[in-house]
């Protein structure tokens, strides 16, 4: 389905529900680079909405595996859809709350935190229980709330190479003159990893 080893898989080519976020190809870019992902990883995607990350993680850890979370059944769903899609065998799905979860889990060598409903300061507390030294977390924030609690809490958990990177990626659209430019949301991706 998807033949190359680079990541940005277009946006058009996973399953999609109007009610379920995905997060964008370019975001997702930078996102599965900030992870420094390994063959063989252990990998969490927190918020796994669409599974795209899911799925880009799971195509860059080969013989690894990728565990998706969510508390929605239609996310859940359409992450098994587009791991079926891709024919990819290396991704487990897992329904529920996040914090229940996180702590039945072994240990990570990478953990992707995307919609947690509020609750992503509390959750990267959780993560940082089980994510390996040395482990990579990569968080998409898109409110200012959540980027300050996060912050803070990376800060008091001592995480290190703490990355601040803000992205507002602009789309092409062609309309009966030309093509225009269509600004998305800015989103703010912090990477960081545990000592």
């Amino acid at each position: 389905m998807w033949n190359y080893k680079t990541p940005g898989i277009p946006d058009d080519t996973f399953e999609r529900l109007e009610n379920v976020p995905i997060t964008k190809e370019e975001v997702r870019v930078i996102q599965i680079s900030k992870a420094r992902l390994c063959p063989g990883y252990t990998v969490y995607d927190i918020g796994c909405g669409s599974g795209s990350i899911s799925v880009e993680a799971a195509i860059q850890i080969e013989s690894g595996k990728v565990i998706a979370i969510d508390y929605d059944i239609n996310a859940i769903e359409l992450t098994k859809k587009n791991i079926q899609k891709f024919g990819l065998t290396n991704i487990s799905v897992i329904l529920g709350n996040a914090k229940e979860e996180i702590l039945k889990l072994d240990e990570a060598n990478t953990i992707f935190i995307g919609g947690t409903g509020g609750d992503t300061a509390e959750i990267v507390k959780l993560c940082e229980n089980k994510l390996k030294s040395g482990g990579r977390i990569v968080i998409g924030i898109i409110l200012i709330e959540t980027l300050y609690s996060v912050l803070q809490t990376l800060e008091n958990l001592q995480f290190n190479s703490l990355d601040i990177t803000q992205v507002t990626i602009s789309k092409s659209r062609k309309t009966s003159k030309g093509t225009m430019m269509l600004a998305r949301n800015p989103v703010t991706i912090i990477s960081a990893t545990k000592i």
